[in-house]
């Protein structure tokens, strides 16, 4: 293993890319970052495993665009793809990615679910050396002939677990297959499921691999808690709660509970929106946008928002719907915290629900703060900055359309199919078959 470096001084990576990591800020690299550069850019084959939000998208983004630069793609034939599991962690992958990218002339396109597949055929057809993917959304544009894979010398698995969870690895598989066979693969992981682990064997050669955060990936600047509190004062804790300053994030199971809970916030003058998999891909971004400015300050979520999304001082994760595995606690908390900045998980939890909590924080390694709580005292207070919210109903103004689709570098567009778990049905169609057009629902 190469050692790790104290500084991207002394990566070797390209002038322009310290350069632009200069200009935005970024001195100093993370711990993920320092130690999977040197053998990245070396070309090594890479299994980095890290908590979300430890700077895994910069530990392979810059590696990826410093081996692309001075590189140009023919269209529809990509040169460094980059394969997520989530729309949100696409587009979040991308953002990342594009003030650099820029710096080396490089231009990226991004294909995930919810919008239109014909304006994505034809970003890829103008060209771009870096693509972001969803599996499904992938699949259909390979087989309508509007992308080939066979010039990519640099691929990316991101969130692979999330991946196998969902039901991705069939579509990954054959994505692998169409990829250069002699380049270079990095799969970032925060565990070695049984599935990823075949990934793993099958597609990268001789890997090097890094671990950071180990275990269970918990840092000090998260802090854990357990509020045990009456089934019958839950919703006016959750609404208190909520009705906090602040942006908070309240984690619920089903996509109607989420509807419905943010409805009922609504009434009671709380800024909330509902985001999960029911909603169309422009109504997600939109929600999202308004949650990073203000507008909207609780946002009520499935677990579609559990990875991928990164909104710069959100310092409170709340599980209204205690979460059934540990993976997935990890990746709701993983919304906070997240590039060393401080933050709190905090789980509801009603009597009937404690046995089930205790194996679920045991299993993640979380020894939480517990306590009793009931709505109005000092302890929840203290915990969430929770306060009475002002009563009087509150409507959140629609945001305003977003402008169309820029194709110049470094912009990306968007497309539609898989989500909720589930792959698209591309999944199910041989590579080979007819190439016309495919109209998603819902697009």
């Amino acid at each position: 293993m190469t050692a790790v470096i104290p500084s991207f001084a002394g990566t070797g990576l390209a002038p322009a890319l310290l350069a632009a990591l200069s200009a935005q800020g970024i001195t100093e690299p993370f711990p993920i970052q320092s130690a999977t550069l040197p053998d990245s850019l070396a070309g090594r084959d890479v299994l980095g495993r890290g908590r979300t939000g430890s700077g895994k998208t910069l530990a392979f983004g810059l590696a990826l665009l410093h081996r692309t630069a001075g590189h140009r793609a023919r269209p529809g034939r990509p040169l460094a793809l980059v394969l997520v599991p989530t729309r949100e962690l696409a587009q979040q992958v991308t953002t990342a990615l594009v003030p650099y990218a820029r710096a080396v002339g490089l231009r990226c396109a991004t294909v995930v679910g919810g919008l239109s597949l014909q304006r994505q055929a034809d970003t890829l057809r103008a060209g771009a050396e870096v693509l972001v993917a969803t599996p499904g959304r992938l699949h259909d544009l390979i087989n309508r002939g509007d992308a080939r894979l066979d010039q990519v010398q640099v691929t990316v698995l991101d969130e692979a677990d999330q991946m196998a969870d969902m039901g991705f690895l069939p579509q990954v598989t054959k994505l692998l297959e169409q990829v250069a066979p002699d380049g270079q693969r990095m799969l970032f992981s925060a565990t070695l499921d049984g599935g990823v682990d075949r990934l793993v064997r099958r597609f990268l050669s001789d890997p090097v691999s890094h671990s950071v955060d180990p275990g269970t990936a918990t840092v000090t600047a998260m802090t854990h808690h357990v509020l045990h509190v009456d089934a019958a004062e839950k919703a006016a804790a959750v609404t208190r709660i909520a009705a906090r300053e602040g942006r908070t994030i309240l984690f619920l199971g089903t996509k109607h509970r989420a509807d419905r809970l943010a409805r009922q916030l609504l009434s009671r003058g709380v800024r909330a929106a509902a985001l999960h998999g029911g909603k169309s891909q422009p109504q997600r971004t939109r929600i999202l946008e308004q949650f990073r400015t203000g507008q909207v300050s609780a946002l009520v979520a499935t677990d579609v928002a559990a990875r991928g999304i990164h909104v710069d001082g959100l310092d409170l994760v709340v599980n209204v719907d205690p979460p059934t595995e540990a993976k997935d606690y990890l990746h709701r908390g993983g919304r906070t915290a997240r590039a060393g900045q401080s933050g709190r998980v905090v789980t509801l939890v009603v009597p009937e629900q404690r046995r089930d909590v205790s194996r679920l924080m045991a299993t993640a390694g979380i020894r939480p703060e517990s306590v009793q709580v009931r709505p109005g005292d000092d302890a929840l207070d203290r915990l969430t900055g929770a306060r009475e919210p002002s009563g009087v109903p509150v409507t959140i103004a629609p945001p305003p359309a977003p402008a169309p689709a820029n194709r110049s570098a470094g912009r990306a567009t968007a497309g539609a199919t898989e989500e909720g778990g589930r792959p698209s049905r591309s999944a199910h169609r041989a590579s080979g078959r007819s190439r016309r057009p495919h109209r998603p629902r819902g697009a």
